[in-house]
Order: structure tokens, then C-alpha cells, then sequence
């Protein structure tokens, strides 16, 4: 399989957290846990096809190190749960519900382990090896083999319970690793954000988009560093392209507090525009509910996401111009009369390389050239590379032409297509486009790091969920302190702790509990991942005021 043959798969996170309600699992969940009423892998496959999804790839084991299949190298696997009496294997149904949908399969399998006695140990990676082979050799084909960055931290590690650190660049000896996937999966890609250059790369950050200018080359030795990951590299000497990677839902994992907070499609148009149409593939996760189904929100939108994408590019205004042969200068489209448009697509010939490194766009109306730019960005005119794709959007406009100029590029460009298109505005009438959002509190800041929230009465509290700022570090909280009082002068602590993966995955984080009385709750910040003063996109308390 070529990375270009495909636009859009699946993430399927499910595990222990599914049970537990949290993202990452600490490593001692009990395994009685486990035991889904209704799991069906088919169901999935159908829905993610439904979606237009055109693989899956699945934690077959996440960072607490529960397998999803009955691996000999284990005790702590689904072979020793009451789901179908300990004989039941989640990858294989998967692997075939894949095959009868006609869908790719692939696997997530996490570096760190969480359970495992010898993580850290030279001994861990033997184990780690044997695992993935198994995952190789016993469910067909496998498109693609995802290595989480994850790595090293607190966990139960067979009882220990302790911090371990290792060094993510040489720990894993990831060529020896690379050389057996190779040699058994002959065709499957590697993704990895660490270490050794896998084929694909992470895009550094989990929100669904990679930069206006992406390049598919990295350059085959040294750190990664952000800039790299999501902007690409002009000169790299190798051809590594980025996989944007996101969730349908704020989280990885299913939690029934977001049933309300699937993305809205506007979100997922705007996600769509922010990786496909900018030389990316989109890997977009379904969580799986404890049932064991995708859970209806998802599904529903996941469809209507890929009606939209079908409808917008049905009909190219433009049809005849498939392969125009453009190699230098300008490129004009003619209209028969004057014609409304919002979107333009390009794409190179890319296997013979990204070539493009700049071009203009624009409309004549009413007799004027208009100069057009990508409404996307937030600086300059983002009319960069092409790649594979790359879609443009604007507000609409009406023109009799429309003029393409490449104005730099790296060697001769051989653009392939070119696509017009006029693209519905997505508003809340519009079937399945909606989202909804939290309610607001009373919230004042009692300190630059101390946020206050407080009702005219008492209330009986048993949840905080924490919205951390988009897009920017500034003010995020990774570690906290939670308290609440009745009388402003006693002061009960209700928790504390470290949001896991919150840098790179600002989501709702939810913090739960006892059933406490308080009129005011106290959230202090304890570190900021950068910055002196907290932020926060939302806060939402239950039971919430009415």
C-alpha cells in the first residue's frame, strides 16, 4: 500500500480505560473489568467505512499494557477476563470484520507499559518484540504499525509502583525492531515520533491539523523538534509525510460526560481542510463505549462528515481540466458566464516528487483580478506547497476566471489536477453540523494561579472537568490541587495530581470525587506547562447550576 492511496483511516481506542474513564490507565486495573455485553467488530468496520475511512488501526495495547488479544507473553490480557470466558480475541475480530468491509487493518502497539515488571530493563524489550510479532504474524495483513511517543512515567510495573525513565532515542533499539516488521510485514509503513525515522511522522499536535506549508521530508538523523514535524523539512533527505491525527470526540477514549461534545462538522470540515487538503493523510478515532459499539453521536457524525466531503466535491466546476500539464507561468480557467466558487484543489504528480514551493491565485470579477487567499491561516496568504493535495478555501466569490501561477518551485512542477468547487456554509440547521458546549460559573481568580468558583448556596459536587486554552501552551495546567469549602475558611482537598498527555492533547480533563457539600471550589494550578498565569477554555462542575 502507498502512503497516497490513502486520504482518511480510523483510530479505534479502546482498552481498560473504556471501564476505568480515564486516558491513560495506570497498570492495575482489575481484569473483571472487562466484559463488553455487545462488542461487535463489525459494527465498527461499518461505521468506519460508512465514514469513508478506508483502514482502522487499533490499540491492540495501550500505555496500562492490557492486550486486547489473548498474547502467551501475559497474563494481563483479555484471555484471563470474563469476556467469553477468557477466549475471546478483540484483533482477530477486528482483522476479520476489516477484511469482510474491505478495509485495511493496523495495529497500535505502545512502547511503554505501565504492568509490565521489566519495564526499563533490557528484558522489557524481548517482551516488547515478541508481542508485536504476534501481532504480525497471526492477523493477516497490516498496513501500518503505530509506536505511541508515550514514554516512561509513573505506574504499577507488577506492584512496584514507581517512576521509571528511560531514554526514548535509544531504549527501544528501534532499528532491530524495524528489521522485523520488514521482514514480516514486508508492506507496512512504521509510524514513530522518536528515535529511529519511521516512514510516517507525527505532526505535533493532536488537534487535527499540520501546517499550511508541509513538506513530506524530514532529514534522516538528528531531533525532531516542532517546526520539523509539523511544517515538514524543504531540504529533507528522506520522504517521511505527516499523519494528522485527532478524535472525534475530545478525548481518545470514550467517556459519557462527552456524548454532548462530538465535533460538530463544521469541525470536522475545518479538520478535513487542515490535513488533507495540506499534503496529510487524517486519522480520525472512534472510541469504542463499555458496551463495546461505536456509540451513536459518533457514528452519525462520522457519516454525515463524509456525505460533506462527497457533496462539496461531487462536481468540479472545471471538469475538463484533469491533467493540464502546467510547468511554469499561468494557468487560467475560463468560465462560461460568471461562476460562485469557495474552493480550489491542486494536486502534484507525487511521485515524481513535491515540487511546488509557492503560487498565487486569482479571480477576475467584474472585470478586476482579485487576488485570493487561503482563509485558513492566520499569517500571510498560505498559498505554498501543493503535494499530493491541497485545497484551498475563501469566501465566495463570483468571477468569469480564474487564474493559477506557480511563482517558485524546486525543479519542474507536473501538476495533475485541478478542482473548483462551491461549498455550502455549515451552519447549526444544517443536519448533524451542531456541538454543544458547557454552561458558564461564577469564576474569578484569587491569585494568577488560583482560580475560585462559587454558588449563592450549597451544592453537592462529585465531578470537575477542566477545558485546558486552544491552541497555545500559555496557562495550560499539567498538575493541580482541587479543594472546596462551605464557609471560605476550611478548606477540604478533594484531589490532586498530573493531567496525562495534556500538552499534546488539550482535551476536557475530568477529576472525580466523593459526593462533597461546598459552596466554592478552589482550583489551584501547581505547574503550567508554560507561562505565569492559568488559563482554561471551559470549566464544567456536577452537578452544574441551574
Amino acid at each position: 500500500m502507498h502512503w497516497q492511496e490513502m486520504e482518511m483511516y480510523a483510530f479505534i481506542h479502546y482498552s481498560m480505560n473504556t471501564y476505568t474513564d480515564q486516558e491513560w490507565g495506570f497498570g492495575n486495573e482489575d481484569l473483571k473489568l472487562f466484559n463488553p455485553s455487545d462488542l461487535d467488530c463489525r459494527q465498527w468496520a461499518r461505521v468506519c467505512k460508512q465514514a469513508g475511512m478506508k483502514g482502522i488501526i487499533f490499540t491492540a495495547k495501550h500505555h496500562c499494557g492490557f492486550c486486547m488479544w489473548p498474547s502467551k507473553y501475559t497474563e494481563y490480557s483479555v484471555k484471563n477476563t470474563p469476556w467469553k470466558d477468557g477466549k475471546g480475541d478483540v484483533v482477530k475480530e477486528l482483522a476479520d470484520a476489516c477484511r469482510e468491509e474491505g478495509l485495511k487493518f493496523a495495529v497500535y502497539l505502545s512502547p511503554w507499559d505501565r504492568n509490565h515488571p521489566d519495564y526499563g530493563k533490557p528484558e522489557y524489550i524481548t517482551y516488547f518484540r515478541n508481542q508485536l510479532r504476534e501481532l504480525l504474524t497471526q492477523y493477516g495483513d497490516i498496513f501500518e504499525v503505530w509506536f505511541d511517543g508515550a514514554n516512561g512515567g509513573d505506574g504499577w510495573y507488577g506492584g512496584a509502583n514507581e517512576v521509571r525513565r528511560i531514554d526514548g532515542r535509544t531504549y527501544y533499539e528501534w532499528a532491530e525492531t524495524f528489521k522485523m516488521i520488514r521482514e514480516l510485514q514486508p508492506n507496512a509503513v512504521i509510524w514513530n515520533d522518536g528515535g529511529d525515522r519511521g516512514d510516517l511522522r507525527w505532526v505535533g499536535t493532536e488537534a487535527g491539523n499540520v501546517g499550511e506549508t508541509n513538506w513530506s521530508l524530514m532529514p534522516s538523523e538528528g531531533d525532531t523538534p516542532y517546526h520539523m514535524l509539523h511544517f515538514g523539512v524543504e531540504n529533507g533527505d528522506v520522504w517521511c509525510p505527516g499523519e494528522t491525527n485527532t478524535s472525534i470526540r475530545p478525548g481518545w477514549f470514550y467517556h459519557e460526560t462527552e456524548n454532548e461534545h462530538v465535533k460538530s462538522l463544521s469541525k470536522l470540515m475545518d479538520t478535513y481542510y487542515k490535513s488533507v487538503g495540506r499534503n496529510s493523510t487524517l486519522l480520525l478515532n472512534f472510541p469504542i463505549a463499555p458496551n463495546g459499539r461505536i456509540h451513536s453521536n459518533d457514528s452519525l457524525r462520522g457519516i454525515a462528515f463524509k456525505k460533506m466531503i462527497d457533496h462539496i466535491f461531487k462536481k468540479n466546476i472545471v471538469k475538463e481540466v484533469k491533467a493540464p500539464k502546467l510547468t511554469s507561468g499561468s494557468y487560467i480557467i475560463n468560465f462560461n458566464k460568471p461562476t460562485s466558487f469557495n474552493r480550489f484543489l491542486a494536486e502534484e504528480n507525487i511521485a515524481l516528487g513535491q515540487r511546488v514551493k509557492k503560487f498565487t491565485l486569482e479571480a477576475l470579477v467584474d472585470g478586476q483580478w482579485r487576488s485570493l487567499k487561503d482563509a485558513l491561516v492566520d499569517n500571510g496568504d498560505g498559498l505554498t506547497t501543493v503535494g499530493h493535495r491541497r485545497i484551498i478555501c475563501f469566501p465566495t466569490v463570483k468571477a468569469t476566471k480564474l487564474r493559477f501561477s506557480i511563482t517558485d518551485t524546486k525543479a519542474e512542477p507536473i501538476i495533475k489536477k485541478l478542482g473548483v468547487y462551491l461549498a455550502p456554509e455549515l451552519t447549526a440547521d444544517i443536519q448533524d453540523s451542531g456541538e454543544k458546549k458547557s454552561s458558564g460559573l461564577h469564576i474569578f481568580f484569587s491569585s494568577p494561579t488560583q482560580m475560585m468558583i462559587d454558588w449563592d448556596q450549597e451544592q453537592t459536587f462529585t465531578t470537575f472537568r477542566y477545558l485546558p486554552p486552544q491552541g497555545t501552551k500559555d496557562g495550560l495546567i499539567t498538575h493541580y490541587t482541587l479543594w472546596a469549602s462551605t464557609d471560605w475558611a476550611h478548606w477540604t482537598k478533594l484531589a490532586s495530581g498530573e493531567f496525562s498527555n495534556i500538552v499534546n492533547n488539550p482535551i476536557w480533563q475530568t477529576i472525580k470525587f466523593p459526593a462533597t457539600k461546598a459552596r466554592i471550589i478552589k482550583f489551584d494550578a501547581d505547574r503550567l506547562a508554560e507561562g505565569s498565569r492559568m488559563g482554561y477554555g471551559d470549566i464544567d462542575i456536577h452537578p452544574k447550576r441551574k
